[in-house]
């Protein structure tokens, strides 16, 4: 099972997926939003399913697929976290994970279009595990704790453009927070879901050619370290994202450096959260 959040910008609706079906979860919860990770909405969903209760949501699959969960308080990303991708970039491997922040208004669907920003000429794509948060994590007292705190997971595109990251002031914040520069989903997977997080395959493709091929399971910082690391010096809230890195493969490493343009299409998947298709366009 898992949760799709349906319907124009600003008015999804959540919903319950099981068995095939599409199920109507507004008579449990308003949306799939902090409020619903933090009190236990998971349960309560499933409990609702069980129970018979929840209605099939009518006309379900003409509605747009929104982001899967509500806009995050905060987005956290880490960079390099995958060794294959710091050797491609011609960067060493950290010693201990790289942070940044996104803009949180950048979500936007996994098949809304992404805006190449104005005066860019070097956007790029970035496939990912995103973790969603259930719980506050603070100073959690090893890495062991994060899964007390993980709600669940998501397809996350960290879109990048890389000269505003690199080239503009060596602020990484201002390449990876254009407008729609994190498209989300399709579904949210509860984390007891998943039967391995640190074993699941992330692919992603530019015009049909297979670009980036993953796992993983090639983490230098694994999820539960990342989690752990984060809340030393940060609080984690219900709802929060944290984008957990990309393998190889992004324009910046590849001979040519063949970034995005308007019209290209890129399509992404990783193994049991689904497969999205974003359409680039001219901001």
């Amino acid at each position: 099972m898992s949760f799709q959040r349906l319907g124009d910008p600003g008015a999804e609706i959540p919903a319950y997926l099981a068995d095939g079906e599409v199920y109507d979860l507004r008579g449990v919860t308003a949306d799939i939003d902090a409020a619903f990770l933090g009190g236990d909405g998971v349960t309560r969903a499933r409990a609702a399913h069980a129970a018979g209760s929840l209605p099939l949501l009518a006309g379900a699959a003409a509605l747009r697929v929104g982001p899967p969960i509500a806009r995050p308080g905060k987005i956290v990303c880490i960079g390099l976290n995958y060794s294959d991708h710091a050797a491609e970039t011609g960067a060493t491997i950290p010693a201990e994970p790289v942070v940044f922040m996104k803009d949180p208004s950048t979500v936007v669907g996994p098949f809304d279009n992404v805006l190449v920003p104005r005066l860019s000429v070097k956007t790029d794509w970035e496939v990912e595990l995103g973790v969603v948060l259930g719980s506050t994590a603070r100073y959690l007292d090893s890495p062991a704790g994060a899964d007390a705190v993980i709600a669940g997971y998501v397809l996350s595109h960290d879109v990048s453009e890389r000269e505003f990251q690199i080239e503009r002031g060596g602020q990484w914040d201002k390449g990876k927070s254009c407008e729609t520069f994190n498209p989300l989903g399709p579904v949210f997977v509860p984390a007891d879901e998943i039967a391995d997080p640190q074993n699941l395959a992330l692919k992603l493709w530019v015009n049909g050619e297979l670009r980036q091929n993953g796992s993983t399971s090639n983490m230098v910082f694994g999820i539960r370290h990342v989690i752990w690391y984060l809340s030393q010096f940060m609080v984690l809230h219900p709802g929060d994202l944290v984008n957990t890195g990309t393998p190889a493969g992004v324009a910046l490493g590849l001979p040519g450096n063949p970034y995005l343009r308007a019209g290209d299409v890129v399509e992404l998947e990783i193994e049991g959260l689904g497969r999205a298709r974003q359409e680039f366009v001219q901001a």
